[in-house]
């Protein structure tokens, strides 16, 4: 009787973990997308992990904190990663594979002399183009 009671804190301890997890990292990526400069962005979330992890010393099990706490630094470590520049910077080289891949199927197309495949890869090369283009203009704004 006692384990199932045991069983039953740990299982609604858990879930609560997960929600609140859950709800860290919306209300991380809320932050992140945002209309603001990213500097501003990133003091408000800072704020927001800080608070967070006032709450989680705040808890009763050791457990729970601990998982808690390793789950909100790799969350921290992520978000200093998601830095705008380095974002741009690793989409700016996708772009640049992206359009070296449809080269590649354009000229593939021409050497194999069909008109039809030709026109095809063309199309498919251009509208790739124009979609990293659009993306990289989105996250130079």
């Amino acid at each position: 009787m006692e384990k199932e009671k045991n069983k039953k804190k740990k299982n609604i301890a858990g879930s609560i973990a997960l929600v609140a997890g859950g709800a860290a990292v919306g209300a991380g990526l809320g932050i992140l997308f945002a209309p603001r400069k990213g500097s501003e962005t990133r003091a408000i979330l800072k704020g927001k992990i800080n608070e967070l992890g006032s709450h989680i010393k705040k808890l009763d099990s050791k457990a729970l904190k601990v998982k808690f706490e390793n789950k909100l630094k790799a969350l921290e470590k992520e978000i200093e990663s998601l830095d705008k520049e380095k974002v741009l910077t690793s989409a700016r080289k996708k772009a640049d594979s992206i359009k070296k891949k449809a080269d590649s199927l354009v000229d593939l197309a021409i050497k194999k002399g069909n008109e039809t495949l030709e026109k095809a890869a063309n199309d498919v090369r251009e509208k790739a183009i124009d979609v990293t283009r659009a993306v990289l203009k989105r996250l130079e704004k």
